[in-house]
């Protein structure tokens, strides 16, 4: 089977490693960024950088979105609509919620019934995503969605198929509301072992081997110990996938504890963390 021409539409650090590991594999990959910078260190390795979205689209069979909001990918699928390829496949990997993602979902039945939307956000973040190591988490039409999975076998550990398209945005709210009481958790038993005059690196020590040893806490824990938050997730985006979770839930689940995260993690924001690790809710914790 011949490998599909591929576009990526946003280049920050998800969307540019998804480029990365596809021209790897030697596909075809136009991309696009409303900063044209963000692809120019992929031009040497084959990148095709546009100087628009419509532009990126023409000609691709697979266009994978990886933008910063529902509101922003919204208005470029709505931009590009008129361009894409008759038979295209679109596959949203942002966390953009259930709101943003039921609107597209309608919109191309209704405009594009010609191209098939695949809503597939991602398990994992900056280094996994380098690595082809997250898990794309995927629902809509699967038996359209071959060229999309010659994709995502190239950028991922593999695909997880859920149904019919909005459920995988949907896994993934709970998947990130999961991760970010996790780490909230992990700042505040941390402050509190630090207190009693626990290193970081000792909780771990404790954990370790059991049941409560979660990868990914490790790795939040060094961050905390070294005082390095060089972002994996930015705290900001952090907060925008917690309140898309609150959104979601209004009038129906309630969900005290991440609420309150918000509140918390959004002073941390107005104070200047946001652009760090989400782990960074520690250092702010000392203030």
């Amino acid at each position: 089977m011949s490998k599909p021409v591929v576009a990526v539409l946003g280049l920050g650090a998800m969307g540019h490693a998804f480029a990365a590991n596809l021209l790897k594999n030697d596909f075809v990959v136009q991309g696009w960024n409303r900063t044209k910078a963000r692809g120019e260190d992929l031009l040497d390795h084959g990148l095709q950088l546009a100087d628009s979205a419509q532009q990126a689209v023409q000609g691709a069979d697979v266009v994978l979105t990886m933008l910063s909001d529902g509101e922003t990918t919204e208005q470029v699928l709505h931009d590009v609509s008129e361009t894409l390829k008759s038979g295209a496949t679109v596959c949203q990997m942002g966390t953009i919620g259930v709101e943003k993602t039921d609107a597209l979902i309608g919109y191309f039945a209704a405009q594009r019934s010609d191209v098939t939307f695949i809503d597939a956000p991602v398990s994992g973040t900056k280094a996994p995503a380098e690595n082809a190591q997250i898990l794309v988490i995927a629902s809509g039409d699967q038996s359209k969605a071959q060229a999309a999975e010659q994709v995502f076998a190239a950028i991922s550990k593999g695909t997880r198929w859920l149904g019919e398209a909005g459920a995988s945005s949907r896994m993934k709210l709970v998947v990130n509301s999961w991760l970010i009481g996790m780490v909230q958790s992990l700042a505040e038993s941390t402050r509190l072992a630090e207190q009693f005059g626990f290193t970081p690196d000792d909780l771990w020590q404790v954990i370790e081997g059991g049941p409560l040893a979660a990868p990914y806490a490790k790795a939040k824990l060094g961050m905390m110990a070294s005082e390095d938050f060089t972002p994996q997730m930015h705290l900001i985006w952090a907060l925008k996938d917690a309140r898309l979770a609150l959104e979601a839930a209004e009038g129906q689940t309630s969900l005290p504890a991440l609420a309150n995260i918000v509140n918390v993690w959004q002073d941390a924001v107005d104070a200047g963390f946001g652009q760090q690790d989400l782990a960074v809710i520690h250092q702010y914790l000392k203030k």
